[in-house]
């Protein structure tokens, strides 16, 4: 079901999704929420919903992205309940790759700082594509699948994010 791997049981199966795509979905939730707390909580709702549903998912796509659109249908609740309205939203998202030269790191850091910040900033339907196309390395027929939109849609969306993007940087946000 999972890769070229067997399961002797559903909890090693959930488990095996857990270590393999449960930091990528925490960051992703974070993406959505920018609060830590709420974002560990959430995270482990999805991994419930992920073990109450397994019997549901019938391969049409990949587990991956399964995961992922129950993870971003989650946020996307979360994003429209009350406590959300009330909850005061901070924190950087992105890791910084390591550099053997600090200058090179500091640069790094800095531009990656700018970067979040700015796309903290989008509104939530550009950020959205934004996060899962670039940081996520989804295809667009990928993030179709998780958002259910329209793949043109995607592609505009990703336009319009990009054009803010490297208007509010000064041209650095390149597709890298």
């Amino acid at each position: 079901m999972y890769g070229e791997e067997t399961f002797d049981n559903k909890e090693d199966f959930i488990r095996s999704l857990m270590d393999t795509f449960g930091e990528e979905i925490k960051r992703l939730i974070f993406s959505y929420l920018r609060e830590w707390q709420q974002t560990e909580d959430l995270t482990q709702e999805v991994f419930i919903s992920v073990y109450l549903k397994i019997d549901t998912f019938k391969g049409d796509s990949n587990i991956k992205t399964w995961v992922y659109k129950i993870a971003v249908n989650k946020a996307k609740d979360y994003l429209r309940s009350w406590h959300f309205k009330k909850t005061i939203v901070s924190n950087n998202l992105f890791p910084i790759k390591q550099s053997n030269c600090l200058e090179e790191e500091i640069l790094m850091k800095e531009r990656s700082n700018d970067i979040s910040k700015e796309v903290f900033k989008l509104p939530i339907k550009y950020r959205e594509m934004i996060m899962l196309y670039y940081y996520k390395d989804f295809s667009i027929n990928e993030i179709a699948a998780i958002t259910s939109i329209n793949s043109s849609t995607i592609r505009t969306r990703l336009a319009r994010g990009r054009k803010i993007l490297e208007r509010k940087l000064g041209g650095i946000f390149d597709e890298e």
